[in-house]
This record gives structure tokens, sequence and C-alpha cells, in this order.
């Protein structure tokens, strides 16, 4: 088989490997990527309900995870999400802010990939899809790879391969393997802004709530989220409990506060003042959904009129609606998980150009890394950031 020269090869055609692709090309560097998927960018696509939400104009660095925290700082202050903004104006691409800094695509997901693509082939970088990685060495002149479209030499190598998140979509483990071989560590990886599952009895009263959604504070570990929740047949879900899920490990501690924004003590003091002869599910229903509130007053708070409620049972009540312990007993995994927590480890990589200090000219990514944002457009920032900065420097 012939072999392709270039002086960068990214393997990954996601967000991370198009943006450092088309950084570098617009240096004048010959890049090419490879994907082993039919297509590029199937994140993006599927992102944000098909309408991708490419980045949050609120970014810092305290939206990310990682076990080396400083590692973010630099690429994030480098571009931010200004910069990516102003690429997609540029192309004409109608936007807008959903909630808490979040931009969407206002016809669809596909044209980030279009957009992205097109600046591929503006700045000379080829793309190539159906092409899977069998074997990678380095040599003195650079990295050798096997590919089943052939044989590449590049002097540069960028691993921008993502996590195991959402396998359907074509996700492996094949960047960890890839940081092994050359000596990396890869720190422990797991399911990140993932739905959680029930079990035992907060399962069986429960699941019959499916489709039931509303607003908590879900707290766990010191962390705590406000946003919707949203009740599934095998466990929670919404924005709150996915960005708590991050947070959340088994065995560890999960609140809900219910009445978000309230104090729960001084409204049942109200209800019970002016509301006494109301059944307690009644005035519940008024600020929870009513087969919640129901639920709630059959298996863990008082059944009856307000009025007949003591001082102490109101305490508890409020307590409970304040601060409701839910025994999560796992999460649904990498199948339905938007990133993976974990990776290669940062501490053996240049946070200014991403380069590999084991072996010179390897670079790594994007969600490969130990680096994971919060749900709402932090993680593409991240991967344009992340990029950008390796394809300043291959």
């Amino acid at each position: 088989m012939s072999t392709t020269r270039c002086d960068v090869l990214v393997i990954g055609a996601g967000a991370a490997g198009l943006m450092c692709a088309l950084t570098a090309g617009r240096r004048g560097r010959m890049v090419q990527v490879i994907d082993h998927a039919n297509k590029v960018g199937k994140k993006i696509l599927m992102s944000g309900g098909g309408r991708c939400n490419f980045t949050n104009t609120g970014t810092t660095p305290a939206n990310f995870l990682s076990a080396n925290p400083h590692f973010c700082k630099s690429a994030l202050a480098r571009y931010t999400p200004w910069n990516f903004i102003e690429m997609v104006e540029r192309h004409g691409i109608a936007y807008h802010e959903k909630e808490l800094g979040q931009l969407f695509c206002d016809i669809s997901s596909k044209q980030i990939v279009r957009m992205l693509m097109d600046e591929c082939t503006a700045a000379g970088a080829q793309v190539r899809t159906d092409c899977t990685v069998e074997k990678v060495e380095r040599g003195s002149d650079g990295f050798h790879v096997q590919t089943t479209q052939g044989r590449f030499h590049a002097a540069s190598l960028v691993v921008a391969t993502g996590g195991l998140s959402i396998p359907s979509l074509g996700a492996t483990g094949f960047g960890y393997e890839l940081a092994r071989q050359f000596g990396h560590a890869v720190l422990p990886t797991r399911a990140g802004l993932v739905p959680l599952t029930l079990s035992g009895k907060h399962q069986e009263r429960f699941h019959e709530l499916s489709g039931v959604a509303l607003p908590v504070a879900a707290r766990c570990n010191d962390v705590e989220f406000r946003n919707s929740l949203l009740i599934t047949h095998r466990g929670i879900s919404g924005p709150a409990i996915l960005q708590i899920s991050s947070f959340w490990q088994p065995a560890d501690d999960l609140r809900l506060d219910l009445l978000p924004g309230q104090d729960a003590e001084e409204w049942l003091r109200t209800m019970k003042r002016e509301r006494g002869a109301a059944e307690l599910r009644t005035v519940l229903s008024e600020v929870l959904p009513r087969r919640l509130a129901l639920r709630l007053c059959e298996h863990w708070l008082p059944d009856r009129p307000v009025r007949q409620i003591d001082e102490r049972e109101l305490r508890q009540a409020a307590a409970l609606l304040q601060d409701f312990p839910l025994v999560a007993s796992g999460t649904e995994g990498y199948r339905t998980a938007e990133v993976t927590l974990g990776g290669v480890d940062t501490r053996r990589v240049s946070s200014s150009t991403f380069e590999s200090q084991l072996v010179p000219g390897l670079h790594f990514v994007g969600e490969v890394l130990d680096v994971t944002g919060w749900l709402g457009g932090y993680n593409f920032q991240w991967a344009w950031a992340s990029g950008h900065a390796a394809g300043q420097v291959v």
C-alpha cells in the first residue's frame, strides 16, 4: 500500500480534531484527519437535540473537572467562546441563547459540522472517514500509522479520539490505548453527565411517576446545581441530575431541595395559618407536580389537613421537602452519558501546546484528556480551545 506523507495526522474527526486540523492548515501545514466512523462530527450532530449547544458564554476554568484543575486555564484563556462565535457568525449561522449562556443553532447542528469542514477545506486539511487505525509506531523521522486505507507518515500525531460515552456513535477506548502505548498514565474513567438509576423502595415509589418534571436543587459532595429534574422509568434525569452525576459516585449522599428558592418551613406555617382545612396533598399540589405531591404524602409526609400537623411534624416535613434524601444505585452508563470523566493524565501533557512531555510530536486534545466540562456547551468549548492550542504548534 502507498504511504501518505503529511506534517500533521489527526486521529478523530470530532470537534477537537477538526478544530486542530483547520487551525494547523491555516498555518500552511499539510494535515490529514482520519476517523473510523462513516461520517464526521457524530457527537456534534446529535448534541442539543440536533441544534448543537456549541459553546457557553460564561465559560471559566471553574466549569471543568480534572485531577489537575489548573491544566485547562491556558487554552481556555487563549481561545474564548467569542473566538468561536466569530467563526459561527462569519459563516452566517443563526443562533440563540437558551439559558445560562448556552448557545444553540437556530436551525441545525449540521451547520456547525459543515462550517468546520468548509474551514478544513479552505485550509487544505484533508478528512477521511471509514479509516481505522491498525498500528502506530514512532521512528526517528516521526510517526508511522497503518490504517485500513494505507500507511500514513507524519511529523506530528494528534490524538483526538474522544472518550467512551455513547458507543453507538462509535466511541471506543482507542485513545487511551494509544496513550498507554507511549507511556502515559490514564486516570480511571466513568460516565459523566448521565442519568442516575434508582433501586429498592425509591424505584418502587417513583417509577410510576415517569415523565414528571420539576425544578430542584440537587446537592452532592458540597456541590449544588439548580435546574430541572425528570423522573424516568429507571431513575432520574434532567439537567440538574446530569450535572450532579459528574460529582456523584455510588454510596455518596444525594439530596434534593424540592422547593428551591423557597423556605419550606415558612411556607408550611403560612398554609397552616391560611389554609388549615386543606389537605397537605392539596396545597403541596399547588407548588409541586400533583402526582409527586400525592406520592410524597402517601409515603413520606403527613396525609391529613394542614391544621392537624403539629410543630414537630411541620419541621420534619419542611426538612424533607428542602433536603430529600434520594438513594441512587448507579448510572445509565456510557450508553447515554454525554461525556467521560477521567482519561489521559494531564500531568505529562503541556497545558500550552498539548504535546506529550514523554514523546515529542505526540499531542492529545479534547475529551480523551482528563478534563470534563459541566453540561451546557462547556465540553464543546474545551474541544475548540484545546484543538486550537495544539493546531497552533503542530
